[in-house]
């Protein structure tokens, strides 16, 4: 899968799983909820993830359940 393939969207964290995992809501495609997983760059960088964090992430077009948190926002 090509890097052009992927979606980026916005959420909110509403629970944190094990493995670095997390459930992400995302309001603005009636409420979906992803589990995503946290990029490398985060995970390198040490920078922590809590509930209630907005946050960006990388959905692939393919199944839309799944998805991985690329950037924090403030």
């Amino acid at each position: 899968m090509a890097k052009e393939d992927k979606i980026i969207v916005e959420g909110i964290i509403v629970e944190c799983l094990p493995n670095s995992q997390f459930k992400v809501e995302l309001p603005e495609h009636e409420g979906l909820i992803v589990t995503a997983t946290i990029s490398g760059k985060i995970r390198i960088n040490n920078i922590k993830i809590s509930l209630g964090d907005k946050v960006q992430v990388e959905v692939s077009p393919y199944d839309i359940t799944k998805g991985r948190i690329v950037y924090r926002l403030k």
